[in-house]
């Protein structure tokens, strides 16, 4: 835990060159307190809301965006799944350049980093941006073994926060200047998502699904409201005519204790009925609507609804995943930007003095499908005698470069005149030295995708075997085959990739070879 500061700060520390070690804008009482703007929401509300933030006032629409939130269960799984795609990532801090001086100094950055308590908490309060539109966190310097330390990072409130409507720029609101004061520089961690143009008060993603939450808090309010009145049977107590007051106040007693200790007692000569309600078709618009504002947030939130929602095919799952990569590979390098800027700079200028190279913050968000794809590409070009950097192939793995005399493991090096060459370049040129017919060269290459293709097409019709295997005659395997269902889930369970990928390399080095002739 991070010790108490009570140094007051005032203006005059900024701007001095050293860090500020008083706290600004941390621990204060009356942050876990909130004005509920969200109680009794109607359209006008909310519209009044969105006016004040245009007018640089964020105090009322930063409490509603976090009441959103923390009321609506899907709204609030959408959010954490885009935080938690990134806190889940590993990070690490590379060196400017490969420079002694700067690796010693990302080195010390990355030590420090990984001293915070609960940096994965710092980076899920930064990714509060999302929904917001921007998220801060102030930095506790401190001084240790002759350094300047992060000695703690605490989030903040964005209420406190407004832009000023003279000069739009943006100040904090503490109990020490009510009036509010320009944030002081190396002191907070301030990250923006920008979802939209626009003034930054509109960039946030729960902006956009405000609308949508209110119309859906409407519907689950009738919907709760509907099921009241006709979750249970209508009760209905019919009396005789002679009955007495008394009789009758026994009557609606014994009916209204029914609804809910499912018993009572009623005076002879009295009888109640119990008649069921068929309302399905009111429960259905009830939760289509709802269902219809929960897949237009996932929209907005994550960029598609098959992988947050239930129904539609696995490819089209597997496309909209590929949407939602994008979104996480955007907020990852958001991220390392905002880090590197308001964190990572000041903490090496702190120790190291301005001008000094600042190290990059990564986070590993490469999908390993794309890298497994990229590796088959950088394969098949260099095999064409293609000259790759090694240092692009080191960043885009995010593999380190071997330092001198590390043992590494890898392939042998290429005998002298043959580096970097493969398996279809020296076919190339041991044609050549028999041959210039260039069919020749094809007629080989075509031979050794045979070859390579006998296990692949086993592989394929392996379904299809089965299906013979399982069928007693010929015209249970007739009747089959003739079933529709059935030779599509042939056709699903064929697995072809390793096929597509052979003929996609014989067919991009047999256009390389033609366009050398």
């Amino acid at each position: 835990m991070a010790k108490k500061n009570k140094k007051k700060y005032t203006p005059e520390m900024a701007g001095s060159g050293k860090p500020v070690m008083a706290a600004v804008a941390i621990r204060d009482v009356n942050d876990k307190y909130s004005s509920y703007p969200s109680d009794g929401l109607t359209p006008v509300k909310l519209a009044q809301i969105f006016k004040e933030a245009d007018a640089g006032d964020l105090f009322r629409q930063m409490e509603l965006f976090e009441e959103m939130e923390g009321k609506d269960t899907h709204l609030f799984s959408q959010l954490q799944t885009r935080k938690l795609a990134v806190t889940g990532l590993d990070w690490e801090v590379q060196p400017f350049s490969q420079e002694e001086t700067d690796k010693q100094i990302a080195a010390f950055v990355e030590e420090q980093l990984k001293e915070l308590d609960g940096f994965s908490d710092n980076m899920m309060d930064i990714l509060d941006a999302i929904g917001k539109g921007i998220s801060f966190q102030e930095i506790e310097w401190a001084y240790r073994d002759g350094h300047v330390v992060i000695d703690h990072i605490e989030y903040v409130h964005q209420k406190k926060f407004y832009y000023d409507s003279m000069t739009d720029e943006l100040k904090i609101r503490t109990d020490d200047f009510p009036g509010g004061i320009l944030l002081p520089e190396n002191k907070f961690i301030i990250h923006k998502y920008k979802a939209r143009s626009g003034h930054p008060s509109k960039y946030g993603v729960l902006r956009v699904v405000a609308w949508m939450y209110l119309f859906k808090n409407y519907d689950i309010k009738d919907w709760v409201s509907f099921c009241e009145v006709y979750g249970m049977p209508l009760r209905l107590g019919t009396y005789d005519a002679t009955a007495s007051d008394k009789d009758k106040a026994a009557l609606y007693d014994a009916i209204i204790k029914m609804g809910t200790d499912a018993a009572g007692v009623v005076p002879s000569g009295t009888d109640i009925k119990f008649i069921e309600s068929n309302k399905q078709s009111s429960v259905d618009i009830y939760e289509k609507l709802a269902r219809f504002c929960d897949e237009q947030m996932s929209k907005a939130i994550v960029g598609q609804t098959l992988t947050s929602d239930s129904g539609g095919s696995y490819a089209q799952s597997k496309t909209h995943n590929d949407v939602r990569q994008d979104l996480t590979q955007a907020d990852c390098k958001a991220v390392m930007e905002t880090i590197r800027r308001d964190l990572i700079r000041p903490l090496v200028e702190f120790n190291f003095g301005t001008g000094t190279h600042i190290p990059y913050f990564s986070l590993n968000s490469a999908d390993p499908d794309d890298l497994k794809e990229t590796a088959e590409i950088v394969s098949t070009l260099s095999s064409t005698g293609l000259e790759i950097p090694k240092p692009w192939l080191y960043k885009k793995f995010n593999i380190p470069a071997p330092e001198e005399g590390e043992e590494t493991i890898g392939r042998a090096p290429a005998a002298p005149g043959q580096s970097g060459m493969g398996m279809f370049q020296q076919l190339k040129l041991k044609a050549d030295a028999r041959s210039p017919d260039t069919q020749r060269i094809l007629d080989q290459m075509e031979t050794a995708a045979l070859n390579h293709s006998k296990e692949f097409f086993r592989q394929m019709l392996d379904p299809v075997l089965e299906l013979v295997d399982n069928c007693d005659s010929l015209e249970t395997l007739q009747e089959s085959l003739q079933s529709e269902k059935t030779l599509r889930r042939l056709y699903e369970s064929m697995d072809v990739k390793d096929f597509n990928r052979l003929m996609e390399k014989v067919m991009y080095v047999s256009n390389m070879l033609g366009r050398m002739q």
